[in-house]
């Protein structure tokens, strides 16, 4: 930053002007005998003595000097003030700046954090509607026999549970979140599979050609569990389903109902 002298009715005259002044005030006092009585007996004898011997002319220069340099060294503390002005003034700037910043930063790791935790409830959510709903047991199937149906076929003169239609091999799925209480032989079941599921209740999947899990193994909704067949007292492949409220025959409850209750579309 370049700084400059003060000029107007405040600046100083110049060397020139004041040293003319005092010279000019010197003639003066030679005039009226000032002069003449400041200097020694000796040197007023003379005319080139009262010229040139005086001193006065000397002390003017060198006042002049002195108030150059006074002047100089004012400007240069000015000089350096306003640098330091500057100075403070744009270290508070920056500063304000950085304060800025680290508050722009942390209002960002604020939101970050906030969206983290928003979509990781979401998952939570997610999940925990996953586990909590029903599907059908065989996808894109439809029932084939329905519940209650009278024939000699069965033991109890009616069915247990409802039929749905599969090709042997079709992959059957947990209708819910449970733990498998049975895997193995069923008699007139042949292969199957019960699952207590976590409101309480039973469900059964029958005729399978191939077991998937064990018992005492959790399983959630859509987990594939075995594969359709028709082992056991069956006419053909298909898969049979029942809803109960305990482990055992006997306790079957509709399995239609029991599934739209569970806002399975069947």
């Amino acid at each position: 930053m370049a700084f400059t002298r003060a000029t107007g009715k405040h600046r100083r005259t110049s060397r020139t002007a004041r040293t003319t002044r005092n010279i000019a005030g010197i003639a003066t006092l030679a005039a009226t005998g000032v002069v003449a009585s400041m200097a020694s007996p000796a040197l007023a004898a003379t005319d080139e003595a009262t010229t040139h011997d005086t001193g006065l002319s000397r002390a003017v220069v060198l006042g002049s000097e002195l108030a150059d340099r006074i002047e100089a060294q004012a400007d240069a503390q000015q000089a350096a003030a306003e640098a330091a002005a500057a100075k403070a003034k744009a270290e508070a700037e920056a500063k304000k700046r950085a304060e800025e910043a680290k508050r722009r930063a942390e209002e960002a790791k604020k939101k970050a954090e906030a969206e983290r935790r928003a979509k990781e409830r979401a998952a939570r959510e997610a999940e925990r509607r996953r586990l909590n709903a029903y599907v059908a047991p065989i996808a894109g199937s439809y029932v084939s026999t329905p519940y209650k149906a009278s024939s000699g076929l069965w033991s109890s003169g009616s069915h247990t549970g409802i039929d749905f239609h599969a090709a042997s091999g079709s992959s059957v799925h947990a209708v819910g979140r449970g733990t498998v209480v049975e895997a193995g032989w069923g008699g007139a079941y042949g292969n199957n599979v019960v699952i207590k599921m976590n409101d309480g209740t039973y469900t059964q999947y029958g005729h399978l050609s191939s077991l998937g899990v064990s018992v005492g193994q959790t399983v959630t909704p859509g987990q594939q569990i075995g594969l359709s067949g028709s082992t056991g007292n069956t006419t053909g492949p298909h898969l049979h389903f029942e809803a109960r409220t305990g482990p055992d025959y006997g306790s079957d409850i509709d399995p239609i109902a029991y599934l739209r209750s569970h806002d399975v579309n069947v």
